[in-house]
């Protein structure tokens, strides 16, 4: 799909959300404008961009309807606003069981429609090695079933979040779905992070021939977590063409159809895979 013929260019969103949704949001906004003024014209938030409470059970009582709700409003307004493509982060919104959420990341056109919907399917239920940090995704956490790839005027997009980074099969099969660019929201802790954010990134960009989106959480919580940021967006052969530190901000670079053709023709690894 090539509606721009020039380079277009992308944006990811940095933050450090705490539990004052207002204020989540009136950052989220400025930190769009400012990827925006950089000339972004897809721009990718965080995972929870919008909430992160005391305690995980926090934010079902947030959870919206699938089509109403301030943070839906929110996400289309900015979108159509901006004139941009926007992927939302996570949403807490309804699930079928009354005592947990869909994380769902939800995708906005430049004319404020919701274009797509993915629900997070890999929840982090695990004891960081090393450290007394234990997390439960799935107490509070329904997953999701379906993975997503949708045409956009950057490319086929893909949508994953977070955890799912670690789990390389669903990348194989977004692939097969015709995948150019991925957008990942995260909030890797500051421990994960520093082991493994930037070779997971960058494993995806390589072994899929892709360009990635990576926007992170990064720096302390109010309710106690650190995070890593790093934000990063990385192109088909591994190179990371922009990236943030720790620090609340925006990062931007064009992305080159073109190489990415040219890589893939080049360097078929694609077309050599086996093993299905």
């Amino acid at each position: 799909m090539r509606e721009m013929k020039t380079k277009p260019k992308i944006g990811a969103v940095q933050m450090s959300t705490g539990t004052n949704v207002s204020a989540n949001l009136f950052e989220a906004e400025r930190l769009i404008k400012e990827a925006v003024e950089q000339g972004a014209g897809l721009v990718v938030l965080p995972e929870n961009f919008a909430f992160m409470g005391q305690h995980d059970q926090d934010q079902v009582a947030r959870r919206e309807a699938d089509g109403e709700g301030p943070l839906q409003a929110f996400l289309a307004r900015v979108a159509k606003q901006q004139g941009i493509w926007l992927v939302g982060g996570t949403i807490p919104m309804v699930a079928t069981d009354p005592n947990k959420v869909r994380a769902a990341c939800l995708v906005y056109n430049d004319e404020g429609e919701r274009v797509a919907r993915y629900d997070k399917i890999h929840l982090f239920d695990v004891m960081v090695p090393g450290a007394d940090e234990r997390y439960h995704e799935s107490a509070t956490i329904e997953g999701g079933e379906r993975r997503l790839v949708l045409d956009s005027p950057f490319g086929r997009l893909g949508i994953a979040v977070c955890y799912d980074l670690r789990f390389p099969e669903l990348f194989r099969q977004m692939l097969d779905d015709g995948m150019e660019l991925l957008a990942i929201p995260s909030a890797f802790t500051a421990i994960t992070g520093k082991a493994h954010w930037e070779i997971l990134v960058r494993a995806r960009a390589i072994e899929n021939l892709i360009y990635v989106i990576a926007a992170a959480q990064g720096g302390f919580h109010i309710n106690g977590r650190e995070t890593h940021g790093h934000s990063l967006i990385v192109d088909p052969w591994g190179s990371i063409l922009a990236q943030a530190t720790r620090a609340t901000g925006s990062i931007c670079c064009e992305i080159d159809r073109d190489f990415q053709d040219s890589v893939r023709r080049s360097f078929p690894a694609i077309e050599h895979r086996r093993l299905r």
